[in-house]
C-alpha cells in the first residue's frame, strides 16, 4: 500500500516524459517538426477513419496517444545499468524483454525499461530502451582497456538523483517535493554533452572500431540518442517527412503495411552532425552524430505462435533480398515484405481464431443485461454478442528493428561481422535482476480481462 503523502510512481514517469520530451525538444529542433507531423497526421487519420477512432476510444488508448513516448539511451558499465534500473523502478518502471542486437552488427545487448500493468500503461506508456555496451567485443585489447578506464572515471549520475533513490527505496515513495527534484535531477542523466572526455585521436579510435562505441564511450553522459511519438498511420509520415524538410530513412522498419497493424512499425531521420569540444581542442571543432528523430507505429501483440509466423516471414523477405535493406532496394524490400506477408492474416477476427495475436474483452450491453448463460464458449459469447474484443497494443521492441535503425545512423561502415551469441545471462547479472518476459505480461493482461467480464456480469462459460 502506498503512503498517501507519496507521489505515485506513474505520475512521477509521466511527469519526467513531458520533462524529457520537453527537453528534447530545445536541443533537437527537428523533433519539434516532428511532432507537429505526427499530430496533424493523427487528427487526419481520426477524422477520416471512424474505426480507428472507435477502436481508441474503446480501450482507452486515445487518452494516451499524445503521451505516447519511447526514448533510447546506451551505456557502458554493469554499474550504469544497475542504477538506471533503480531510477527508472521509483517511475514505476521494470525491464522487459532481452534483445540482442549483435546479429545485425551492433555490440550491444538492450532491455525495456516500461510499466508492466495496464492501467498503469494508460497513466504513461513511457518506455526507454537501453542498451549496454558489450565491451568485450572491442578486438583491439589495448583500445578495450582504455575504454574501459573512460567509462570508470565518470558518472552518470547526480549526488541528489542518488540520495533521492536511496529514499524511495527507503521510504517506500517520494513526497511531492521530492518528486520534482528527482524529476529534474534525473533528467540531467539524459542531457546532450557538447564536450567530450577524450582526445580527438582517442575518438577516431573508438570509432574505428564501432561508431557506436564512440558514441558510448567518449562523453560523460550517456544522453538520450531519439524520443519517439506514436503515430496512427506511419506511411503518411514517410511521405510527408521531406516536405517539412526532414531526410527520412530509406525503408520502415518491421511488418509492411496492412488493414490490421502488428507489433511495431518504425523509422527515423538521420542522426545530426553536432558540434563537440575533444579534451585537446579549443572550443567545438569535433563534431559527432548520435542523436536521430524516429516515429512509430504500434499495432497488436503477437502471441508466441504468431511471432513465430512473423519472423519465418520476415526471414524469408530478407534472405531473398540478400542484403540490408537500403535507398537504392528499398523497392524491392518493400515488395517482398508485403508478397511474404500476404500468408499472415489481415483480419482481427483471423488472428484470435488462429491464437496469433493477444486480444482484451469486454462485455457488451447485451452481454450486462444478459441472464446467467452456461455451458457457452468464449466464441459463443463473441457470436452472440455477449462479449466483444479488441487487440493488445504491442507495448514493446523488435531487435531486428532496433538493429535497422541504429544501422541507419550509423552509417554502412559501422556494419560487423560479430561471430557471437546473445549471452542474457551477463547481462541480466549486470542488470543485478532478471528481465521479465513480455509474452507472459500479455498473456495476463488477456486473462485478467476475461476474468473481469464474468465477475462484472452474470455471464459464465465451460472452462
Amino acid at each position: 500500500m502506498s503512503h498517501p503523502s507519496f507521489v505515485s510512481p506513474d505520475l512521477i514517469r509521466q511527469r519526467f516524459s513531458k520533462a524529457m520530451s520537453d527537453m528534447y525538444r530545445e536541443e533537437v529542433p527537428l523533433y519539434g517538426a516532428l511532432m507537429k507531423l505526427v499530430e496533424q497526421t493523427n487528427r487526419h487519420v481520426l477524422d477520416s477513419d471512424p474505426q480507428v477512432a472507435r477502436q481508441l476510444n474503446s480501450t482507452g488508448e486515445i487518452e494516451r496517444l499524445d503521451l505516447e513516448r519511447h526514448g533510447a539511451i546506451r551505456v557502458g558499465t554493469a554499474g550504469e545499468l544497475a542504477t538506471l534500473a533503480r531510477l527508472f523502478a521509483v517511475m514505476g518502471m521494470q525491464p522487459v524483454g532481452y534483445y540482442d542486437l549483435t546479429p545485425a552488427g551492433v555490440p550491444v545487448h538492450s532491455t525495456a525499461f516500461r510499466a508492466v500493468h495496464e492501467t498503469a500503461l494508460q497513466v504513461s506508456p513511457f518506455r526507454v530502451f537501453t542498451s549496454l555496451l558489450r565491451l568485450e567485443l572491442i578486438e583491439d585489447l589495448e583500445l578495450r582497456a582504455f575504454a574501459q578506464s573512460v567509462l570508470d572515471k565518470r558518472q552518470i549520475f547526480t549526488p541528489t538523483a542518488l540520495a533521492l533513490i536511496d529514499r524511495a527505496e527507503n521510504a517506500g515513495g517520494l513526497n511531492e517535493q521530492e518528486a520534482q527534484d528527482f524529476v529534474e535531477q534525473a533528467l540531467e542523466t539524459f542531457r546532450w554533452h557538447h564536450s567530450a572526455t577524450v582526445t580527438a585521436e582517442q575518438y577516431q579510435k573508438l570509432s574505428a572500431q564501432h561508431r557506436l562505441i564512440a558514441d558510448v564511450v567518449a562523453f560523460k553522459g550517456p544522453h538520450i540518442n531519439h524520443l519517439t511519438p506514436r503515430t496512427l498511420d506511419i506511411d503518411i509520415v514517410q511521405a510527408q517527412m521531406p516536405a517539412h524538410g526532414i531526410t527520412p530513412k530509406a525503408v520502415i522498419e518491421g511488418p509492411p503495411r496492412r488493414q490490421c497493424p502488428i507489433l511495431l512499425r518504425q523509422t527515423s531521420f538521420k542522426a545530426l552532425d553536432e558540434p563537440i569540444a575533444f579534451t585537446d581542442q579549443a572550443g567545438t571543432r569535433g563534431s559527432h552524430s548520435a542523436r536521430f528523430g524516429e516515429i512509430e507505429q504500434r499495432g497488436a501483440a503477437l502471441t508466441p505462435k504468431g511471432r513465430a509466423l512473423y519472423d519465418r516471414l520476415l526471414n524469408a523477405a530478407r534472405d531473398e533480398l540478400q542484403d540490408f535493406p537500403n535507398e537504392a532496394n528499398a523497392a524491392r524490400y518493400n515488395a517482398l515484405m508485403t508478397q511474404h506477408f500476404a500468408e499472415f492474416p489481415d483480419t482481427y477476427e483471423g488472428m484470435r481464431q488462429q491464437e496469433l495475436a493477444y486480444f482484451r474483452y469486454f462485455v457488451t450491453e447485451k452481454g450486462l443485461e444478459a441472464d446467467e448463460l452456461k455451458s457457452l464458449s468464449l466464441d459463443d459469447l463473441l457470436s452472440g454478442g455477449y462479449l466483444r474484443v479488441e487487440p493488445l497494443v504491442y507495448e514493446d521492441f523488435l531487435p531486428v528493428s532496433a538493429a535497422g535503425i541504429f544501422q541507419s545512423n550509423l552509417g554502412d561502415a559501422a556494419q560487423v561481422n560479430y561471430g557471437v551469441h546473445s549471452n542474457q545471462q551477463a547481462f541480466e547479472q549486470a542488470l543485478g535482476r532478471p528481465t521479465i518476459d513480455e509474452l507472459g505480461l500479455y498473456a495476463e493482461t488477456q486473462r485478467r480481462s476475461i476474468e473481469q467480464c464474468f465477475e462484472t456480469s452474470r455471464l459464465s462459460r465451460l472452462i
